[in-house]
């Protein structure tokens, strides 16, 4: 095997096991985007003011 093909076997294999461990946590993520949602810890975009104080 010459390098070339080592390192695209390397290659493939990380990605592989970024893929996995991606699938792994996606549920946690999904759980921790709800949350931050109901928190309210939402980016401020034009029609959702980030905390505003009303009196």
């Amino acid at each position: 095997m010459n390098a070339k093909r080592i390192l695209m076997a390397e290659g493939a294999l990380l990605g592989g096991v970024a893929l996995a461990l991606l699938v792994a946590e996606f549920p946690g993520i999904v759980r921790e985007v709800r949350l931050w949602r109901m928190a309210g810890f939402r980016s401020p975009g034009p029609g959702n003011p980030l905390r505003t104080k009303r009196a």
